[in-house]
């Protein structure tokens, strides 16, 4: 499994932007699914955006337009812009990898349902809040 270390959170004020960034380290992020995930208080994770080995990307609708993923492989990092940001984007923001499974011709990108339970390496999470 992949260590993963997310930064870049904070408080911001609504319509502003950051930028969330999470560094791999163990193995490098092009062999794996990754993904990046947020959690309100009471509620279980969601996904916001996730990268395939070849690059194709799925967002969230809540991202779309505002939120945009790219991957740097020779920094082993992987980086989430978002902006105009909106009290209801609040939340717990966590980077999560998984090494494509044997059974698998690709990797997940479905983000709703069972999504969270494919991933086995998380990052500690990193804290955004926007005020109104």
């Amino acid at each position: 499994q992949m260590q993963l270390v997310e930064s870049g959170g904070g408080s911001v004020q609504t319509g502003a932007s950051l930028s969330l960034s999470c560094v791999a380290s163990g193995d490098s992020i092009t062999k794996y699914c990754m993904a990046w995930f947020r959690q309100f208080p009471g509620e279980a994770r969601e996904g916001v955006v996730a990268i395939d080995r070849d690059g194709r990307t799925n967002y969230a609708e809540f991202a779309k337009g505002r939120f945009i993923l790219s991957q740097d492989g020779t920094k082993n990092t992987l980086n989430l812009q978002m902006s105009n940001l909106q009290p209801n984007d609040t939340a717990k923001y966590y980077c999560a990898a998984v090494l494509p499974r044997s059974t698998w011709t690709a990797c997940p990108l479905y983000l709703k349902g069972g999504f969270y339970y494919e991933f086995n390496s998380w990052g500690q999470g990193i804290q955004v809040n926007v005020s109104s």
